[in-house]
C-alpha cells in the first residue's frame, strides 16, 4: 500500500472518530457541536496542504526521473518558496545541467569520431559484442569491394575476402604485416574499446604498398646507377683491349680466347642494360588500341616456343577489346607473362589466353605457385628459375602500376595458376 493511500485511510479514519465522538458528547449544544464540525473541516484543509507539501518533492521527484528516462536534459524546476522543496530543486537543476553539458559533449565527441573514421584514408572495422562486423567506413567498403549492408552482422573469416581470412586468429593488440597476392601490402592491427562497460574490438588496415614501392624503387634504382655506371666503364675500356689484341695475335687459341671474351663481356653488358631498362622505364605513351588484337600477336610469336616444349597455346579474343594503352610496353608485359606461364608447363598441358571486356586473363595448369613463393613473386631480383633474373615481373609491375592496372597472380583451388589484368 502506497503512502498516500496509507495517509489518506489515516486521516480519514481520525476525522470520522472525532466527528462521531463529538456527536456523542456535544449533541445536545447544537452550535457547539456546528463549531466542533468548523473546526474539523479546517483540521481537514490543513491535513490536506500537509499532505500536499510532502507529496510536492514527491511529485518533482516522479517528473525529474520521467525526463531523465526520456533523456530529455531541458527539464527544470522553478523553486516554490517552500526551503525544503527548493533544496531539492536546486540539486535536480544542477544535476540536468551536467547531464546536459556531459550529453552535449559526448554527442559532438562522437559526431567528430564518426566524421574522422568516414574520412580515414585506413580502412576500420567495428565489430559488436558477438565480434560480428558491426559497421566499416567507406575506405574498408572500397577495399574490399563490398557494400555496408553486406558485410554487417558476420564474422570475418565468413566475407569471403583472403586478407581479412588470414586475420580471423588475430588477437586484441596485435598487429600482423601481410601481402595477400604478393602485390599489395598491408598492416593490420587489431585493438579494443570500452563500449557501456563491455569490450568491443575493431580492425584497422593501412596499405603501405604505395610508400613500400617507392622506397624499394628507389633502392633498387640507385644499386643498378651504380652497378651499370661501373660494369659499362670497365666493358667500355676491356673491350678495346681486347679488340686490339685481337687483331694482332695471330695465335688461333689466343684469338679464340679473346673473342669468348669479348662475347662474354657483350652478353654482360646486355644482362646490365636489362636491369637499366627497369630503371629508365618510360610513362606510358596512352592511346586507344585493341588489347585483343595485340594479345593475338603475341600467342603467335610465343606459339613455336609452346611448340617446342609441347604445350598447347590457346587464345580466346574474338571481339575487340580496345583500351588506352601504351602499345609497346603492354606487349613486352604479355610476352614476359606468356613466357613465364609457357616454362611452368610441360608437354601436354594448357596456355589460355582470354580477353574480356574488362580484363586480360593468361592461364595455364603447370606448375602451381606455392603460397611462399606468391608473397615475392613481384619482388625485385627474385626468381625460381635456376637461370632467372628477377627482372621480368619487376618491369611487368612498374609498367601495369603506371597504367593504373590491377593485377594478381596465383594458383586457384582447381590447379590453374592465372595472371589476371584489370582494365576497370
Amino acid at each position: 500500500m502506497s503512502f498516500r493511500t496509507r495517509y489518506i485511510l489515516y486521516i480519514i479514519t481520525v476525522h470520522v472518530a472525532i466527528t462521531g465522538l463529538l456527536f456523542v458528547v456535544l449533541r445536545q449544544d447544537k452550535l457547539l457541536f456546528i463549531a466542533s464540525e468548523v473546526g474539523l473541516l479546517l483540521s481537514i484543509f490543513f491535513a490536506i496542504q500537509i499532505y500536499r507539501s510532502f507529496q510536492q518533492p514527491s511529485e518533482f521527484i516522479a517528473s525529474g526521473i520521467e525526463a531523465i528516462r526520456d533523456k530529455d536534459f531541458t527539464v527544470k524546476f522553478v523553486t516554490t518558496g517552500n526551503q525544503e522543496v527548493d533544496e531539492l530543486i536546486t540539486v535536480y537543476n544542477l544535476m540536468i545541467d551536467q547531464l546536459r553539458l556531459e550529453r552535449t559533449r559526448q554527442v559532438e565527441q562522437q559526431f567528430f569520431l564518426n566524421k574522422l573514421i568516414e574520412a580515414a584514408p585506413i580502412a576500420i572495422l567495428i565489430f559488436d559484442f558477438d565480434g560480428n562486423v558491426a559497421s566499416v567506413n567507406p575506405r574498408a567498403s572500397t577495399l574490399l569491394s563490398v557494400q555496408s549492408d553486406d558485410v554487417v552482422g558476420k564474422p570475418l573469416d565468413a566475407l569471403g575476402y583472403s586478407l581479412l581470412a588470414q586475420v580471423a586468429d588475430l588477437a586484441d593488440g596485435e598487429s600482423r604485416i601481410m601481402k595477400p597476392n604478393g602485390i599489395e601490402t598491408y598492416k593490420v592491427l587489431r585493438a579494443n574499446f570500452m563500449d557501456r562497460g563491455f569490450r568491443r574490438s575493431f580492425l584497422i588496415i593501412e596499405e603501405l604498398t604505395p610508400e613500400i614501392l617507392a622506397t624499394e624503387k628507389k633502392s633498387y634504382s640507385k644499386v643498378i646507377r651504380m652497378m651499370a655506371h661501373e660494369v659499362n666503364n670497365s666493358i667500355g675500356a676491356v673491350n678495346s683491349i681486347l679488340d686490339v689484341t685481337h687483331s694482332y695475335v695471330s695465335e688461333p687459341d689466343v684469338q679464340h680466347a679473346v673473342k669468348v671474351a669479348i662475347e662474354r663481356n657483350d652478353r654482360l653488358n646486355r644482362f646490365m642494360r636489362r636491369f637499366a631498362d627497369v630503371v629508365r622505364l618510360p610513362q606510358p605513351q596512352k592511346q586507344p588500341a585493341d588489347v585483343s588484337g595485340i594479345a593475338r600477336n603475341v600467342a603467335r610469336l610465343m606459339q613455336p616456343l609452346a611448340e617446342g616444349r609441347g604445350v598447347t597455346l590457346t587464345i580466346l579474343a574474338d571481339e575487340p577489346n580496345v583500351q588506352t594503352v601504351d602499345v609497346e610496353q603492354l606487349e613486352q608485359v604479355l610476352l614476359n607473362v606468356v613466357k613465364n606461364a609457357i616454362e611452368a608447363c610441360t608437354s601436354g598441358q594448357y596456355v589460355e589466353i582470354i580477353s574480356a571486356s574488362e580484363q586480360l586473363l593468361i592461364r595455364d595448369n603447370g606448375q602451381i605457385i606455392s603460397d611462399d613463393v606468391a608473397g615475392n613473386l613481384f619482388n625485385p631480383f627474385y626468381s625460381t628459375k635456376p637461370e632467372g633474373q628477377g627482372i621480368g615481373l619487376t618491369l611487368t609491375r612498374e609498367v601495369l602500376l603506371s597504367h593504373q592496372f590491377t593485377f594478381s597472380l596465383g594458383t586457384n583451388d582447381d590447379g590453374w595458376t592465372e595472371f589476371r589484368i584489370g582494365f576497370a
